[in-house]
């Protein structure tokens, strides 16, 4: 056989071999799963400022990657090193390399739920509304004060509680502290629609005094049914000019939210959020208002009384009465009965 045929044979066959190979790695490459194989879907978060190499060793510490020399190789192609973009990413099971490196480059980020209920104090806020967040509270209070200091809604360190209406939210992991506090305002101003603020003007309230009676009546209402009628009593307490003496106010006013009792001692406490010495509405909310009460302020049931009692019952509603001299009964009738259990407690404990 001819010697050049032959070496263009072997050359031929090495060439188809090396091409194939490189084509069926190439594939590998960008088509073949390499993201969890075999494992279940998982949230990767690129934090703030995070480089390349951070990245890469973030996914390959967390077991992401199966191949990082395949996926490194895909991710300088296309140029990922260059745009790191932070986030919380939803990486699903068996991806390629491609599929995961367009997401990560592109910056599709699964959305982060931020929940608060059950805040009493802005100071309690921040943590609970960064914990899934880049941000820290500490940059949300940053961020909160500058809107305090700048908004002309009415918004000031007293009433910005109120401002955040209770309720589950979709963000991005890499929100700005600005961009929260204004989408907390967006979502304010959306709660506020026409019906509501037609119902607050009804009641001779702006929607900040709708919250913080409503922040009272959450903190009096043991049970939702009767939020309505307390937001009425209360209503007839402010159109008449009498002092709202709410007790949850006075344990606002003395910082002990542990305390069970309110004594008269109390009511003498020098603060503007006692509601036994200054009449009308508190400075600011003394608890975050759920929706429910909010709406029972604003759909608040008319009637006489100015005056609730807990029942003797102890079932968690109330008296409700528009004297005083049916209030005094009420009242000595439900301490007799808080008497004797208070007794039938002391027999149990002495068997």
């Amino acid at each position: 056989m001819n010697e050049v045929p032959k070496k263009k044979l072997i050359l031929f066959l090495v060439g188809s071999t090396l091409l194939i190979t490189f084509t069926f790695y190439a594939y590998q490459i960008f088509y073949t799963p390499n993201i969890l194989v075999d494992r279940d879907d998982r949230l990767f978060i690129v934090e703030s400022g995070a480089t390349y190499r951070q990245v890469q060793d973030n996914l390959a510490r967390g077991n992401f990657v199966n191949d990082m020399v395949s996926f490194s190789f895909l991710a300088r192609l296309y140029d990922y090193d260059k745009s790191i973009k932070p986030g919380r990413y939803h990486l699903r099971k068996n991806m390629t390399n491609l599929q995961a490196i367009k997401i990560l480059r592109a910056g599709i980020q699964e959305p982060v739920n931020i929940t608060f209920t059950h805040v009493r104090l802005i100071s309690e806020l921040g943590e609970r509304i960064t914990k899934n967040l880049s941000i820290t509270s500490e940059q949300f209070y940053s961020a909160l004060n500058e809107f305090i200091a700048t908004n002309k809604e009415g918004f000031n360190s007293d009433n910005i509680l109120s401002m955040f209406i209770p309720n589950t939210y979709e963000v991005y992991f890499n929100i700005s502290a600005d961009d929260l506090v204004e989408r907390m305002n967006k979502e304010y101003k959306r709660f506020w629609n026409d019906n509501r603020i037609k119902k607050a003007d009804s009641l001779g309230l702006s929607p900040i005094e709708v919250s913080i009676l409503a922040s009272i009546v959450q903190a009096e209402a043991v049970k939702d049914d009767e939020a309505p009628s307390i937001a009425g009593l209360y209503l007839n307490r402010l159109k008449r000019d009498i002092a709202l003496q709410a007790d949850p106010t006075l344990v606002y006013a003395v910082g002990d939210f542990t305390l069970k009792r309110v004594l008269n001692e109390h009511k003498e406490v020098d603060s503007p959020y006692n509601t036994y010495k200054h009449a009308g509405l508190t400075p600011g909310p003394i608890n975050m208002p759920r929706i429910a009460i909010i709406d029972a302020v604003l759909n608040a049931k008319s009637h006489n009384y100015i005056y609730m009692c807990a029942k003797e019952d102890f079932s968690g509603y109330h008296n409700f009465s528009s004297s005083l001299s049916q209030h005094l009964i009420n009242a000595r009738n439900y301490q007799r009965a808080l008497t004797i259990e208070q007794r039938k407690g002391r027999a149990l404990r002495n068997q």
